[in-house]
């Protein structure tokens, strides 16, 4: 491993440990709240790996925003046996990630999802119609992703960390403070592009923060047959950058965790790789039968770590949540879901000129060709009739 003697002396002076015990992740997953909704309880102190718990203001809109998307998740899933979605890769189980991942960014840093994060789009500011545009069969992404600074959706595997990688270089080059929040799942992780993403961002020091969703399953292949490392929050060693992994349902230390992440790859860290270890609770789609490879049993277990109920008993442990808040919270999370549910049911207005109004920025003869093919052939129907 090539390490400048710029970087050892920055983890020195920041942390007070070598390069090499930087780049590994804690012994440990980092956990703040347990699953029923108490302080975890504090393992062993390692140097490099210590987070505080964010302040109240935070932890209360990181709460809400759980509450919003699971209510987000499960209107959606109607919509798809409604007819009114083709397909929608339900995130419910795995909200805490994402909510975490949209509140630790700042205004002028960008986000890149997968197709499983429409909650963490939304989270962004992101339309709740325009977030699932993408799902109902439409020919465009549903939302401008210069003006939320979040990439489309993807549903070609790992792609997005590509196109991250490429947005943080161009960041740095051109000097901007901008940082890259890069979303995958831990099927990602065995696609070539998931190496070439970390590799070119470790070598040019590109301010990246790969964020592995671990929800323990590839659509129906188990982590166990694709990875034998200890974690996959180990595989940042060798790359050159550091890595952690942290309870994927804890929203208290994914927000810790990926707060300083942020912090790190601003001061001009380089690239973090962190792993959340979650669990997808439904199927990988509606079009998936996920009883065909796990058990009942383990949902359950899983069910019991539940993010948003882990949230509400500590909050109220706290004396930071009491039933006026949570029904403040419900009545903006049933607001939302309203807005979605007439979004979604409202038909469009479908322009067919759109098949070539905006395929190129200018267009050519053959296109012009065609379009005036169709408009004619529009023109005799509507006369026909």
């Amino acid at each position: 491993m090539t390490i400048s003697a710029e970087q050892e002396n920055r983890v020195r002076q920041t942390f007070g440990i070598s390069v090499e015990d930087y780049m590994l992740p804690a012994h440990e997953q980092i956990q703040m709240v347990d699953p029923q909704g108490r302080r975890a309880e504090p393992g062993v102190r390692q140097a490099g790996h210590e987070y505080p718990v964010p302040d109240d203001a935070a932890l209360l809109e990181a709460y809400a925003q759980l509450v919003i998307g699971r209510r987000f998740n499960d209107q959606n899933s109607a919509l798809v046996r409604q007819g009114r979605m083709a397909v929608y890769p339900s995130s419910h189980g795995q909200e805490a990630c994402q909510v975490a991942a949209a509140l630790c960014l700042d205004d002028g840093d960008w986000l890149f999802p997968t197709y499983r994060d429409a909650v963490a789009v939304m989270s962004r500011g992101v339309d709740p119609v325009e977030a699932m545009t993408l799902f109902r069969g439409d020919w465009h992404g549903g939302y401008d992703p210069m003006a939320y600074r979040v990439g489309i959706q993807c549903t070609p595997l790992t792609t997005q960390l590509l196109h991250a990688v490429g947005v943080a270089h161009a960041a740095k080059l051109r000097g901007e403070n901008t940082v890259v929040m890069a979303l995958c799942g831990d099927g990602a992780t065995s696609e070539g592009d998931f190496h070439e993403a970390l590799n070119f961002a470790a070598v040019f020091q590109l301010p990246v923060i790969f964020f592995v969703q671990n929800n323990k399953y590839a659509i129906s292949v188990p982590l166990a047959q694709q990875s034998v490392a200890p974690s996959l929050a180990h595989k940042a060693v060798g790359y050159g950058m550091a890595g952690e992994h942290v309870d994927g349902n804890d929203v208290v230390a994914l927000l810790a965790v990926l707060k300083r992440a942020v912090a790190l790859a601003k001061s001009g860290s380089g690239p973090l790789l962190v792993e959340a270890n979650t669990y997808r609770i439904q199927s990988h789609t509606n079009a998936d039968d996920a009883t065909r490879y796990r058990q009942d049993s383990e949902v359950a277990e899983w069910l019991a770590k539940d993010p948003l109920t882990r949230m509400q008993a500590f909050l109220r442990s706290e004396g930071l949540l009491d039933d006026d808040a949570d029904a403040e919270i419900a009545a903006r999370a049933e607001a939302i879901a309203t807005r979605l549910r007439d979004g979604m049911n409202a038909e469009p207005e479908v322009d067919p000129q759109d098949l070539f109004r905006f395929l190129y920025t200018e267009p050519n003869p053959q296109l012009d060709e065609q379009s005036a093919q169709l408009a004619e052939e529009l023109r005799r129907e509507g006369s026909a009739s």
